[in-house]
């Protein structure tokens, strides 16, 4: 029998909180008109833990469940699933948790090598559409195929064999060629010092693999591509077995290791060709885009003063850190240049940023983001405010439009073109709001480049979708 999820643990809680159901639903009941040039579906992705956890759970660690809003003249259907990862099906069979992934030393005794050998992970941070097919990411796994109409698991994917290492839940699609380029980190095994850069082909052949030692081991989790170049930091979110093995924090914020970005040119296939430079110990979970200018490379991104929700070595709280759209500038021309960071906007907290993704690597104008508007707070310390607003910033003006949805929380919101040939921007912003008010979730449509009029339409579930992490669109065929 399903046990009762804790109820002082505020990642099993609304809206947090798993559904404990699969389903389907036809044709949502939309306000407004969903554009006609609309058609395709927009994949999310995120924990939807199925059984009471193990210890002190925390939402990186909750089963991964896809959430698929499949859109076609003017309609909308909705279907959900499990991904039916190796952990998964293991405590499907018992009926109850049997593996704590944040945690190897507190899992059931019959599981005690589990999270050593587990190939899946959960499963349950992004997805990727590439070599026509849909691929589940976590991280510190290889990628879990699943099939992108019925959602059913197909099962962990190597590319073939050629895989070894784990995803990133970032990886990039270059919009001119259609290579995609992705990396691992701790790429030869647990707390390795090292990265692992791999190439794809666009009809999905894995094409090229570089290994690059790095200067402590670190968790990595997004990075960026330029024209010519792949662009990896180093931030110190230092990884410790043996810290982990006498009890502290598997990953801890030592700011005193410093941070440090490697430029592999693109066209290298060698770890001899990376030139590293030094930056101030900043955070980035996430970035907006990347470009070449002149003799300069520059980077933007979410910028925290430290990173937040990750303790000290000694197992201390790093307190409460904002996040800004800042841009890091790189001197290609200069050998001894640090990387430099200024702050673009001054105005709003952001978080989620996206680009038009026809210009990732290219110098572009438009981006998009989520934020607080400062009225809903969170029972999380240290992030107490709930993310409830879609913004728009222009790079050429400096200028937000933004929107707030009220007493409610906002998915990362995914930007899709108009048309294949429409101009930047020209397109729609897609994002999953959840009512406080309510207690259920609804897709937003936006005119990308007039968020500030409000969603042109608004498609209803009569459920919640569970607080995520990342999606991503599939055109139609």
């Amino acid at each position: 029998m399903a046990e009762m999820m804790s109820a002082t643990n505020p990642f099993l809680n609304f809206p947090y909180a798993p559904i404990r159901m699969e389903c389907e639903a036809w044709d949502l009941l939309v306000e407004g008109e969903v554009p006609r040039e609309l058609s395709g579906t927009l994949y999310r992705n995120g924990p939807n833990q199925r059984f009471s956890p193990r210890g002190d759970y925390h939402l990186f660690a909750g089963d991964g469940m896809v959430h698929a809003f499949h859109i076609a003249e003017g309609r909308i259907d909705y279907t959900n699933r499990w991904v039916r990862t190796a952990k998964w099906r293991a405590e499907d069979r018992e009926g109850r948790n049997l593996i704590n992934p944040m945690n190897p030393f507190d899992c059931d005794p019959a599981f005690s090598d589990f999270v050593f050998t587990d190939k899946d992970g959960t499963a349950n941070t992004a997805v990727l559409w590439h070599g026509d097919r849909l691929l589940a990411i976590e991280e510190g796994h290889p990628p879990f195929e699943i099939d992108p109409y019925s959602l059913d698991s197909l099962g962990s994917f190597n590319y073939r064999g050629k895989l070894h290492t784990a995803m990133t839940a970032h990886p990039k699609v270059d919009p001119a060629t259609g290579e995609l380029i992705f990396f691992a980190y701790m790429a030869t095994g647990p707390f390795a010092a090292d990265v692992m850069v791999h190439k794809v082909s666009p009809d999905g052949q894995l094409t090229q693999s570089i290994l690059l030692p790095t200067p402590y081991s670190a968790m990595v989790h997004d990075f960026v591509i330029t024209e010519n170049y792949i662009v990896i930091p180093i931030m110190p979110i230092t990884g410790s077995l043996d810290r982990a093995m006498s009890g502290g924090p598997p990953f801890a914020w030592e700011a005193d290791k410093g941070a440090h970005v490697a430029l592999l040119p693109r066209s290298s296939d060698s770890a001899e060709d990376v030139r590293w430079l030094e930056m101030d110990p900043w955070f980035v979970f996430h970035f907006m885009n990347a470009f070449e200018q002149g003799d300069h490379l520059y980077v933007d991104g979410c910028q925290y003063p430290h990173a937040p929700l990750f303790s000290t070595p000694d197992g201390e709280s790093t307190g409460q850190s904002l996040p800004f759209l800042h841009r890091w500038d790189i001197d290609l021309g200069d050998a001894s240049a640090r990387v430099q960071s200024a702050r673009l906007d001054d105005k709003f907290e952001s978080e989620f940023p996206q680009c038009d993704p026809r210009y990732v690597g290219r110098p572009y104008r438009h981006g998009w983001y989520t934020s607080p508007d400062g009225t809903v707070r969170s029972e999380i310390k240290e992030n107490e405010k709930v993310y409830n607003t879609v913004g728009h910033y222009d790079h050429a003006t400096g200028d937000n439009q933004r929107y707030s949805c009220g007493n409610a929380h906002v998915s990362e919101a995914i930007f899709v073109p108009r048309s294949a040939d429409a101009e930047e921007g020209e397109g729609f912003l897609l994002a999953v709001v959840t009512s406080f008010d309510t207690r259920n979730s609804s897709l937003y449509v936006f005119d990308a480049l007039a968020v500030a009029d409000g969603p042109v339409a608004r498609a209803h579930l009569q459920h919640h979708v569970p607080v995520g992490f990342h999606g991503t669109w599939r055109p139609s065929e």
